[in-house]
């Protein structure tokens, strides 16, 4: 006999289904954006950056801004990795930006995913910081995420024990 906990399960899904769905239409949103984001040369994803930039600066808010970013992120990671972020890790990254754990097992792009909240965040001016389990996947993902922050006008470093 099914328990009224697994009824409630099957009817309304789990508290994680429940928190997916209700940012599936921000996903949409930047789905939505992606062709104007392909059409784009070079120069307009950073031009985007100091675009989104000053509209932070005129009072509009990150979350505002956030299916712009990470639709610009996106663009970036396809271009200088050839790596287009997924539905999944534009969930992943929504998330992270709120303040949420995302939990992704190894191979499903944790590493890409987080450069979408980072860049979103770094837009304040204020900085960003990502840990990391250990030194050597701290300098291995810089240096390979730093292409896409790079062209998109950011900069990174990494700090390592004993410098």
């Amino acid at each position: 006999m099914l328990g009224l906990n697994t009824i409630g399960k099957k009817i309304f899904g789990t508290p994680n289904d429940r928190k997916v769905k209700k940012v599936q239409s921000l996903v949409a949103q930047i789905n939505a954006l992606e062709p104007e984001f392909t059409a784009l040369e070079d120069s307009g994803i950073l031009a985007k950056t100091e675009e989104l930039k000053k509209r932070l600066e005129g009072g509009e808010s990150l979350d505002s801004l956030l299916p712009e970013a990470f639709a610009n992120a996106r663009e970036a990671a396809v271009r200088t990795l050839g790596l287009r972020p997924f539905d999944v890790q534009l969930i992943g990254g929504i998330f992270l930006h709120r303040g949420d754990i995302a939990e992704m097992k190894t191979g499903e792009g944790k590493t890409l995913m987080a450069t979408l909240p980072v860049y979103l965040n770094a837009l304040t001016g204020r900085g960003v910081h990502v840990v990391t389990v250990n030194d050597y996947l701290a300098k291995r993902d810089a240096e390979w995420m730093d292409q896409v922050y790079s062209f998109l006008g950011m900069t990174t470093g990494v700090v390592y024990p004993n410098m």
